[in-house]
C-alpha cells in the first residue's frame, strides 16, 4: 500500500496510486479492476481534485438506482455542489458534480453540446455496459461523441479486452488513453461448495462425495453398477445455520428470479438471527423508514415487518422503489444479516457482505435454462468482502449435479470474463439529431464506432448498410431531405425511442387533441413492454380508442420497417396497464391501483415513470405544438404524484 494524501486518509494501493498519477497529469484512463477492490477511490479523486481547481465534473452510471445513491452519497460529502439529471429527476442541473444517466449525457451531446463546455472529466461508470444488448450503442454513442476537452475515466469490472475499447477511445478522440488492469483482490475471495446437502471446501471433495465421482449426472442412469445414486436437496437451514456457526453473516442470497427471492426468504424466517438488542435496533430503523416513505399503510412493508424481525429482507424490481430503499438502507446498517436479491443487486448498489450464495449457478434465458457467464457470476460473488472489515469474503455456490456437470461448473470457475463486445445500432432520433449537424455525412463518422473497430468484412459493411437503410426510411417517410430535417425530423430527433408513432401522431394533429387522461394512457401503452407469453388484456373504451388511433401509423411505418429490413419493427402500444393508469389519474390509492392489473408494483411505478419521462419529452420539444406541450403537462403531473415521483423519494434523503 501507498501512502494517501489530504483527499482520503487511508493508504492508496499501489494501482489507486497509479491512476492517481495518471489523473494529476489531466490524461484520460481506464481502469479495470475486481468487484470491491477500491475503483470509486478513483471517481472521489477526480471530483475532489477538480473542486480544488474550480472544474466541473459529470458521473454516469448504468441504472437509476445507482444514480440515486450515488447522488445521495455525493450530497452527504459534497452537499449544494451536487445535482442529478435522470429523466425522470432533476435536482440541481448547473451544478459542479453532475449526476447523469448515460442516455441523458448521450442526448446531451446530441442536442446542445454546448451545455457541456464547463465540464472538465466524466466518469463512466461500469463501462462493460457497452456489451448490454439493449442499452450499450447509448455508451458507445457517449463515448464517441465527448468532447475533446473532457478527460474521460473508465471504469470497468474486469475483462479481457480493455486494451483494445482503450486503443478504440485513442483513435476515436486523437487523444492518450492510460490503462491500468488489477487482477489482485484487496479482500480475497474463498469458495464453498453445497451439495448433497453437504458442505464441501475443495473441489475434488465436491467431485467424490457430492457427483460421486461422475461428471454428468444429466446423462448417466441412477442405477450404475448395482449401485443407487440418490440426490438429497441443498436444505437453505443447512447453509445459513453454517454461515452462523462460522461467522460469515452479513450475507447476501442471489437467486434468478422474483418470487423465488421472496419464497427463499420467508424460508429463512424460520431461523432466528438476531440478538434481542439487534432485532430492536433494526425493527426501530425500518419502522422510521417506512414512516418517512409513508409505507405504513401498505400490505407488502406489513409483510416485510415480520422477516425484519427475524434479521431477512428481500429486494427485487417488483418492489415498489421506496420498499426496495427501505430495505437497502437496513441491509447497509448492518444490522440485517441476510439479503435475498436478483442479479440487479450486484450491478453496482454499494451493498458489499461478509458473505455471498448463489441460490443456483443457471438461469432462464430464451434458450432455456444456461449456465452463467463468467462476467456475470464475478459480478455477484465480489460483493462478497467488504474492505476494511473483513479479512476474506466467502462464496457459497448451491450445486445440484443435474443441473450443472462438474465440467462445466470448474469452467464457470477458471474461465476468462467474456470480452465485451459493441451492441451498435443507433436509435432514429440519434440519426436525426446526427444529420441536422452532418447530412448524409454522417455515416463517415461510421469507422469512429466500436463496432466498425471489432468487426471486418462483411460484418463491418452491414453495419454501415442498417444506418444507411435507417437513412433511407427516414427520408421515405419525410423526416429529411437532402437540404436538412423536415419539421417531422425535428420533432421525431427529440424523442429517443418511441420516434416513429409519436411522429406520426403528431403530424396529423392527434397528440394534441388528446385530453390528459387519453395522452397518458397512450404514453403508458407505448412504453410498456408486457412479458413473453403474457395475454393482451380486452380493450375498453380509452384503450380500444388509442389502439385504433395508432392502427393506420402502425401499418404504414412497419411496411417501410420491412422494406428496408429494419429488425426489430417499432413496438406496437401494449394496453396492460390502462385500468391502473386511469384509476391513478382520479387520485386512487396504489393500493386500489395495483390491484387492476397483473404487474408488480414496481413494475407499475416504473412504466407510469417511463410514461412521465417521455411527456417531458413532449413538453420541452421546441416543435411540439403549443396545444400539447400544455396537455403533456398537466398530464405528467397528474401522473407524477406520490410513490410515483422519483424526485420526492430522492429529496427525502
Amino acid at each position: 500500500m501507498m501512502p494517501g494524501n489530504a483527499f482520503h486518509p487511508f493508504p492508496y494501493d499501489a494501482f489507486q496510486q497509479r491512476a492517481i498519477e495518471v489523473i494529476d497529469s489531466d490524461t484520460s484512463l481506464f481502469v479495470a479492476a475486481p468487484t470491491g477492490s477500491g475503483k470509486t477511490v478513483l471517481a472521489d479523486y477526480v471530483i475532489e481534485t477538480s473542486f480544488a481547481r474550480r472544474r466541473k465534473v459529470i458521473y454516469t452510471a448504468p441504472i437509476k438506482a445507482i444514480s440515486n445513491q450515488k447522488f445521495r452519497d455525493f450530497t452527504a460529502r459534497h452537499g449544494e455542489q451536487v445535482g442529478i439529471l435522470t429523466g425522470d429527476v432533476t435536482i440541481n442541473p448547473h451544478a459542479p458534480l453532475l449526476i447523469m444517466t448515460t442516455e441523458i449525457y448521450r442526448n446531451t451531446l446530441l442536442e446542445d453540446p454546448e451545455r457541456l463546455a464547463a465540464y472538465a472529466w466524466i466518469i463512466f461508470d461500469e463501462i462493460h455496459f457497452l456489451d448490454d444488448v439493449e442499452r450499450g450503442t447509448v455508451w458507445e454513442e457517449a463515448i464517441m461523441f465527448t468532447p475533446p476537452h473532457i478527460n474521460l475515466l473508465a471504469l470497468s469490472a474486469t475483462i479481457p479486452n480493455v486494451e483494445q475499447i482503450a486503443e478504440w477511445i485513442r483513435q476515436v478522440h486523437q487523444r492518450p488513453v492510460e490503462v491500468i488492469v488489477e487482477t489482485h483482490r484487496t479482500v480475497p475471495l474463498s469458495l464453498r461448495y453445497q451439495c448433497q446437502n453437504r458442505l464441501f471446501k475443495q473441489l475434488p471433495d465436491l467431485k467424490m462425495q457430492g457427483y460421486h465421482n461422475l461428471d454428468d449426472w444429466r446423462h448417466v442412469h441412477h442405477r450404475r453398477y448395482g449401485h443407487r445414486y440418490q440426490l438429497h436437496n441443498n436444505r437453505l437451514d443447512t447453509l445459513v445455520q453454517e454461515l452462523r456457526h462460522q461467522d460469515h453473516l452479513p450475507g447476501i442470497l442471489f437467486t434468478f428470479g422474483r418470487r423465488r427471492t421472496e419464497e427463499l426468504a420467508w424460508e429463512l424466517s424460520g431461523i432466528p438471527l438476531l440478538e434481542p438488542e439487534e432485532q430492536r435496533r433494526l425493527r426501530a430503523l425500518f419502522d422510521d423508514l417506512c414512516d418517512k416513505f409513508q409505507l405504513t399503510q401498505d400490505r407488502t412493508a406489513e409483510a416485510l415487518g415480520r422477516l425484519i424481525d427475524r434479521g431477512v429482507g428481500y429486494h427485487h424490481a417488483g418492489m415498489l422503489p421506496t420498499m426496495k430503499e427501505v430495505i437497502e438502507r437496513c441491509f447497509t446498517s448492518r444490522l440485517m444479516k441476510l439479503i435475498v436479491t436478483t442479479e440487479t443487486f450486484a450491478l453496482g448498489v454499494n451493498m458489499p457482505a461478509r458473505s455471498v450464495i448463489l441460490d443456483s449457478l443457471q438461469k432462464r434465458s430464451d434458450d432455456g435454462f444456461q449456465t452463467l457467464r463468467r462476467r456475470e457470476f464475478l459480478q455477484m460473488a465480489g460483493r462478497a468482502g467488504r474492505r476494511g472489515m473483513d479479512k476474506e469474503g466467502f462464496v457459497y455456490l448451491r450445486v445440484n449435479p443435474t443441473h450443472i456437470s462438474f465440467t462445466e461448473l470448474t469452467r464457470l470457475l477458471n474461465a476468462k470474463p467474456e470480452p465485451v463486445h459493441s451492441r451498435f445500432n443507433s436509435t432514429y432520433a440519434t440519426l436525426l439529431n446526427l444529420y441536422r449537424r452532418h447530412g448524409r455525412a454522417l455515416l463517415d463518422l461510421f469507422p469512429r464506432t466500436l463496432y466498425y473497430h471489432q468487426t471486418t468484412g462483411a460484418r463491418r459493411q452491414m453495419g454501415l448498410q442498417l444506418m444507411e437503410r435507417k437513412l433511407d426510411l427516414l427520408g421515405s417517410l419525410g423526416y429529411l431531405t437532402p437540404k436538412g430535417l423536415t419539421r417531422k425530423g425535428d420533432f421525431g430527433a427529440w424523442v429517443y425511442g418511441y420516434e416513429l408513432l409519436l411522429t406520426e401522431l403528431h403530424e396529423h394533429g392527434h397528440l394534441s387533441q388528446l385530453d390528459p387522461v387519453r395522452l397518458a394512457v397512450l404514453m403508458t401503452a407505448i412504453v410498456y413492454e408486457p412479458k413473453p407469453r403474457m395475454l393482451a388484456p380486452k380493450l375498453q373504451h380509452r384503450s380500444k380508442e388509442m389502439s385504433e388511433l395508432c392502427k393506420e401509423p402502425l401499418l404504414r411505418i412497419h411496411k417501410e420497417e420491412r422494406r428496408c429490413q429494419i429488425t426489430p419493427l417499432t413496438k406496437a402500444p401494449a394496453f396492460h396497464l390502462t385500468q391502473a393508469l386511469e384509476a391513478w389519474m382520479t387520485q386512487a390509492p396504489f393500493e386500489k391501483v395495483s390491484a387492476l392489473c397483473e404487474v408488480d408494483e414496481g413494475e407499475i411505478v416504473r412504466y407510469f415513470r417511463m410514461a412521465v419521462q417521455l411527456l417531458r419529452q413532449l413538453a420541452e420539444s421546441p416543435v411540439s405544438e403549443t396545444t400539447l406541450r400544455d396537455n403533456a403537462r398537466a398530464t405528467l403531473h397528474r401522473i407524477n404524484r406520490g410513490v410515483v415521483d422519483a424526485e420526492a423519494q430522492l429529496r427525502l434523503g
